[in-house]
């Protein structure tokens, strides 16, 4: 089958690979739909702490069922199914604790930049969904992004009548956007491009800012809140530390802040300690997602809660999969996907 191997720093090539097989438990499919993402940029820009080399590029797909393993009872051939990336083991201390998200033996799904995907046996049984006819395998492929964002939404704690700043129109900040809206809350998204901003408008968000023609993006929020006081609940979606500070000085006293983008290796922020104390502030860092929010994510996607018109804006062959991730680096669209066949 022909793949995208991810050598290393802007180092990804189509080759000609072996076909893979489904041991106990799991299953193959035919890649029907796979998208690019912030975390694929981000990979091929700088690399990943979690991603080693000569690895199948890409973790956001969907696709048809070609071979079943032994012992799987819960999908049969031709089956049309959604997949998360990860599941957790639900015996390491994290998970014993409820904090799956940090589960230290969490089994991943790479290769969705491939015409078949091997899924693990602990995702089938735990984080994959048979789809329903009338859902499309561009929409099931937002399972992995869309999942990671109800998490971050459930952590935020947002309340009916909140006010919530989205520091970010990329993919993930969209979707926060939107579970943010269903809360009841008034949103108000910040980013660099009118064309994100304008689907920000459509999602929902109250108030818009394009942090270019402003001075200080930290004034340009408080002063869209009440008596300027800050927002009730600040979320970075970019992966900046400049963008972290900033989004912190956006709560209120009392507030909370969920840092959800991930960073560079090895950046640091700095934190007003002053600031933190009297102003008594929640700071949270939010990574990944749990099993809980990936069964909420799909049953959302089947009740056309996020739909791929809004978010899947480009269409690449596998050859160009290196365009498609350029594109999404320079901001052109939302999501590109990536067709394998």
């Amino acid at each position: 089958m022909k793949a995208a191997i991810f050598y290393g720093v802007g180092d990804v090539r189509i080759e000609e690979i072996p076909d893979p097989h489904a041991g106990p438990g799991e299953v193959v499919i035919k890649v029907e739909s796979a998208l690019t993402c912030g975390t694929d940029v981000k990979t091929w820009r700088r690399g990943h702490p979690l991603r080693k080399g000569h690895t199948i590029f890409g973790h956001e797909c969907s696709g048809t069922v070609v071979e079943v393993g032994s012992g799987v009872t819960k999908f049969s051939v031709g089956d049309r199914i959604a997949t998360h990336n990860s599941a957790t083991c639900n015996a390491c201390y994290f998970c014993k604790v409820g904090q799956t998200s940090m589960c230290s033996n969490r089994v991943k799904l790479d290769g969705a930049f491939a015409q078949y995907v091997r899924i693990p046996a602990p995702i089938v049984e735990q984080n994959a969904f048979k789809m329903p006819d009338d859902l499309s395998f561009q929409a099931a492929a937002l399972l992995e992004p869309f999942a990671c964002a109800v998490y971050g939404v459930d952590q935020a704690d947002i309340k009916l009548g909140d006010v919530v700043v989205v520091n970010g129109a990329g993919p993930i900040g969209l979707m926060i956007l939107r579970c943010a809206v269903m809360r009841g809350a008034y949103v108000i998204s910040c980013d660099m491009s009118d064309e994100r901003l304008e689907v920000a408008k459509k999602l929902g968000a109250a108030e818009v800012i394009n942090i270019s023609r402003v001075d200080d993006q930290v004034k340009a929020v408080r002063e869209r809140t009440p008596d300027g006081r800050g927002v009730d609940v600040a979320i970075e979606a970019v992966g900046l530390p400049e963008v972290w500070e900033k989004t912190i000085k956006m709560a209120r006293k009392g507030g909370t802040v969920v840092l959800f983008g991930g960073c560079k290796s090895g950046t640091t922020i700095t934190l007003d300690t002053e600031l933190l104390h009297y102003s008594q502030l929640t700071i949270k860092g939010v990574f990944h997602t749990t099993q809980r929010h990936v069964s909420m994510a799909f049953d959302m996607i089947c009740r056309k809660v996020i739909t791929p018109d809004i978010f899947v804006t480009g269409r690449y062959p596998l050859d160009r999969v290196v365009d498609a991730i350029q594109a999404h680096a320079r901001q052109e669209g939302i999501k590109n996907e990536i067709v394998c066949w």
